[in-house]
């Protein structure tokens, strides 16, 4: 709902979810997986799964919010319908009795409602012994009402003829996903938010990133990365400044024309967006809430004219003004990085020469000069004329360095851009190279760690995310390579893996072979969010 209200606010368009259409151009969008913040299927599960199941009708989003659960991963529902689907293997059922309810999932349980019509059919069950069997197999089941119900399956099966094997297996399927099985009208509200949130990043990528960053924290992914997925998509995107940045995210008239910021524009979406999109004070590390809401006030009474300004008007401590410095708040006033940081530094001796000056009784402020007056405008302790030396400007990598500190997000570059030259010169490649890169080759890829996730159902594998410059790739690592690997993959940000590349159906995976940490200095204050 903050990406409809904002895209009414900018662009006068009410979006009605309801109404919203159906468009070939956003299950594209699904199908390929480029689903970064969209609503439940932006994990890596989910991302493996989209290509292989290729959405194209409402009513296949809604097997997919199914397909990826517990339930069905346990009971052995997901592979098979996937194949199914794919046409290479028969949709076939257990028994003639269970066609009717299973055949719109090709012949594979995924949803509670089957569950309970599996019963109906095949045991005779009524309506509300099916319930029963439901809830016994819910989380608080209970051994001798299960046995209960598990005898009335059973006998009701075989007085339909259901006996031995194929009856085992009936049961066993029910069992293993009714404990996680989903309500399909569960399912169908998830699939209609999925598909919204889908059409909205395609036809409203800024709106659609704005409002993903102004819910922060949630989802998978951290803000550094919905950042770069958005100019992916057409989004230019601002850093902080004092002038122009709220407290939350904003969207502004875009600045350029062409790619933001010469970033290749790989993502699916519509036109580039006419909006750029503003990063909100709120990043800025060690910016107390209070502080956000006296900027806020402050600004409504008059643009801020410089940093002392700003210092005397919000009382902002010499630690948050470091950090606005060291993220580009104050280059409004003229000011590069340096010598706004080196502004902060003299307000911090000015504030304790003026305290020394006051315990010594005296009514001017000593740290700020011999003669120094205090005036009514300005704050206690300055004098005019307290300007920077000359210092040296930043240099790109140092830039994004400071972004990475003082806000966690790099609007400009991706810091494995600075190392690409001693990467290429060491083979490794893009994850935007692999587009063009064949099944089975062995190749090596760099990045930063956005993820890791060891899923109980694994078996012990473990997928790590890594980004670089030009997008994500899943690595796999087998409980082998894990083992031997653990202490360097498990703690370092930034790491190199040699694998071998995997293409299937539009999936694309490194089985990794050897991994080694990234030496790169300017990972900043991303950390990657580890899941089990």
């Amino acid at each position: 709902h903050m990406a409809v209200d904002l895209v009414r606010e900018h662009e006068g368009v009410e979006i009605d979810l309801a109404t919203i259409p159906q468009e070939d151009e956003v299950y594209d969008l699904l199908c390929a997986a480029d689903t970064i913040g969209v609503f439940q299927v932006e994990s890596r599960a989910q991302m493996a799964t989209l290509p292989r199941l290729q959405p194209r009708t409402f009513y296949d989003l809604v097997v997919e919010v199914a397909l990826i659960r517990p339930g069905p991963i346990q009971g052995g529902s997901v592979h098979p319908y996937l194949r199914r689907r794919m046409g290479e293997e028969p949709v076939t059922y257990l028994h003639p009795l269970l066609e009717p309810c299973l055949a719109k999932t090709l012949g594979v349980p995924l949803f509670q409602e089957q569950l309970m019509q599996m019963a109906i059919d095949v045991a005779g069950f009524t309506a509300g012994e099916a319930d029963q069997l439901r809830q016994a197999m819910g989380s608080k089941r209970s051994k001798q009402r299960m046995e209960r119900m598990r005898e009335r399956l059973m006998s009701g099966m075989a007085e339909r003829g259901i006996t031995g094997e194929i009856a085992d297996e009936i049961a066993k399927k029910l069992e293993a996903f009714a404990n996680f099985g989903f309500p399909e009208s569960h399912s169908v509200s998830f699939a209609y938010i999925v598909y919204s949130s889908a059409w909205i990043k395609y036809h409203h990528p800024a709106e659609f990133a704005c409002a993903l960053l102004n819910s922060q924290p949630m989802g998978f992914y951290s803000p550094h990365t919905i950042v770069r997925d958005a100019r992916r998509h057409g989004v230019e995107t601002l850093g902080v400044c004092i002038k122009e940045s709220r407290r939350d995210c904003t969207l502004e008239p875009r600045s350029v024309e062409s790619g933001p910021q010469g970033f290749p524009m790989r993502g699916w979406h519509a036109d580039p967006s006419v909006h750029a999109l503003r990063l909100g004070l709120r990043y800025v590390r060690g910016l107390p809430s209070a502080l956000l809401d006296r900027i806020d006030a402050e600004r409504e009474q008059g643009p801020f004219i410089d940093i002392e300004d700003f210092a005397r008007r919000t009382d902002a401590p010499v630690d948050a003004l470091e950090s606005l410095a060291t993220a580009g708040a104050f280059s409004i006033f003229g000011h590069d990085r340096r010598e706004a940081l080196w502004s902060a530094g003299a307000l911090r001796s000015s504030r304790s020469g003026l305290s020394r000056s006051k315990q010594a009784g005296k009514g001017a402020g000593t740290g700020a000069g011999k003669g120094a007056v205090v005036r009514s405008d300005r704050l206690p302790g300055l004098v005019p004329g307290m300007e920077a030396p000359t210092l040296p400007g930043m240099e790109p990598e140092e830039v994004v360095a400071a972004d990475l500190w003082a806000t966690g997000i790099s609007p400009d570059h991706h810091p494995t851009e600075f190392s690409r030259a001693d990467l290429v010169k060491r083979g490794v490649v893009t994850t935007g190279s692999l587009r063009d890169t064949p099944h089975g080759t062995v190749v090596e890829v760099a990045g930063l760690v956005t993820h890791r996730q060891q899923p109980e159902t694994a078996g012990g594998v473990v997928f790590i995310n890594l980004e670089d410059e030009d997008g994500l790739l899943n690595v796999i690592c087998t409980a082998a390579v894990w083992a031997r690997y653990k202490r360097v993959a498990s703690r370092s940000p930034a790491l190199c893996v040699r694998g071998v590349l995997e293409r299937r159906r539009g999936v694309t995976n490194l089985l990794a072979q050897r991994i080694e940490a990234l030496p790169i200095s300017i990972t900043g204050a991303q950390r990657s969010r580890d899941f089990r």
